[in-house]
């Protein structure tokens, strides 16, 4: 049922603006919500190579791993010479104003911070394995930020696009129909009693003319016969 609004010709005006400003908003939020999903398909794409590569790299660690293990015994020990890292720096984008994440870790040489002399090829294999899957899971969390995001996002927009679809703009545009039809039959009445107003007065003023014109023959008429006015002075 469309809101009552009183039927004058300002309040269609702002009916309208309104109406035509909540379908540009459905159109900006449809295109946004375009734009959101074409983005989270890339990354979601992109998120299952990142995967596999990340699969694929801790196979190889592990299996390097597991030969030093074998030939050097066990390198627990060693972990305590793996340094923190610490250098990450993390800037956003904007996708339609959705603030992305980007994560970059610096690209520094491999150094191993243990005792060569004491170690074997293995461990180094293990260890540049190890290094290069936590650049993969660097980029991954990137990615899965990213994606998480932009479906609180996309879900947002959506909303809102319905909203507007559904309430505001068929709200709108009932009281443009309303107040419309409201204005065109006041129109119509107004113009119906105008045009009685115009007919009774056309009326009146040939019945006036007409009593006037009786007038003006009667008295022509008495000038014009003399005997009617000597009978008078008889």
């Amino acid at each position: 049922m469309a809101e009552q609004v009183f039927p004058t010709k300002g309040n269609l005006i702002k009916a309208k603006r309104s109406l035509q400003q909540a379908k540009q908003g459905f159109e900006l939020m449809d295109r946004k919500r375009n734009v959101l999903i074409r983005e989270m398909v890339a990354l979601t794409d992109k998120s299952k190579l990142v995967r596999g590569n990340i699969e694929q790299t801790y196979e190889k660690a592990y299996a390097a791993l597991q030969k030093a293990n074998i030939t050097l015994g066990s390198v627990s020990t060693l972990t305590q010479f793996v340094p923190e890292e610490t250098d990450l720096k993390i800037s956003f984008r904007s996708v339609m104003g959705v603030e992305l994440p980007t994560v970059e870790l610096p690209d520094k040489p491999i150094v191993p911070q243990y005792d060569i002399a004491m170690t074997n090829s293995y461990l180094d294999n293990a260890y540049i394995c190890f290094n290069e899957t936590k650049k993969l899971t660097v980029v991954l969390a990137e990615i899965e930020n990213s994606i998480y995001r932009l479906a609180v996002a996309i879900k947002k927009t959506q909303k809102r696009a319905n909203a507007l679809k559904n309430i505001i703009i068929p709200k709108y545009e009932a009281q443009v129909r309303f107040i419309s039809n409201s204005l065109e039959e006041k129109e119509r009445e107004e113009f119906s009693r105008q045009k009685v107003i115009k007919s009774t007065k056309i009326k009146k003023e040939q019945a006036q003319k007409e009593k006037e014109q009786a007038k003006t023959e009667k008295k022509a008429a008495q000038k014009g016969h003399p005997s009617v006015r000597l009978c008078i002075y008889i």
